[in-house]
C-alpha cells in the first residue's frame, strides 16, 4: 500500500510560480505511476499531468501544458509539479494519486491525498 501527501500550495500572484510536492510512504512507490489531478469549486476533477514510475514518461492536460512540469525523484519517493506562468484559472485543491498504471483517467489511481490548495490572485 501507498500513501501519499501533498504539500507546495498556497497564495501566488498572476504569472508566478509554485512547485508542488507529493512524498510517498511505501516500498513499492518507485513502481508506481503518479498523476496530479486538481478540482475548482463547482467544478469537475481535471487531469494535469502524470509520470510513469521511471520517469521516461509523462502526460499533460492541454490546459497545462507548456507551463507546468512533472518529475521525479525515487530516491526521495517524491513526485514534484513545477507550476510556472500561473494564472487565475489554475486555482484548485491539488491532489496527487499514485496507481500501477500512467493514464489520464482518475480511475486509473488507487492511492490518493487529501490535497493542497493553490489560489492564483489575478
Amino acid at each position: 500500500q501507498v500513501q501519499v501527501v501533498e504539500s507546495g500550495g498556497g497564495l501566488v500572484q498572476a504569472g508566478g510560480s509554485l512547485r508542488l510536492s507529493c512524498e510517498a510512504s511505501g516500498r513499492t512507490f518507485s513502481r508506481y505511476a503518479t498523476g496530479w489531478f486538481r478540482q475548482a469549486p463547482g467544478k469537475e476533477r481535471e487531469f494535469v499531468a502524470a509520470i510513469s514510475w521511471t520517469g521516461s514518461i509523462t502526460y499533460y492536460g492541454d490546459s497545462v501544458k507548456g507551463r507546468f512540469t512533472i518529475s521525479r525523484d525515487n530516491a526521495k519517493s517524491t513526485v514534484y509539479l513545477q507550476m510556472n506562468s500561473l494564472k487565475s484559472e489554475d486555482t484548485a485543491v491539488y491532489y496527487c494519486a499514485a496507481g500501477p498504471l500512467i493514464g489520464t483517467s482518475a480511475g486509473l489511481y488507487q492511492n490518493w491525498g487529501q490535497g493542497t490548495q493553490v489560489t492564483v490572485s489575478s
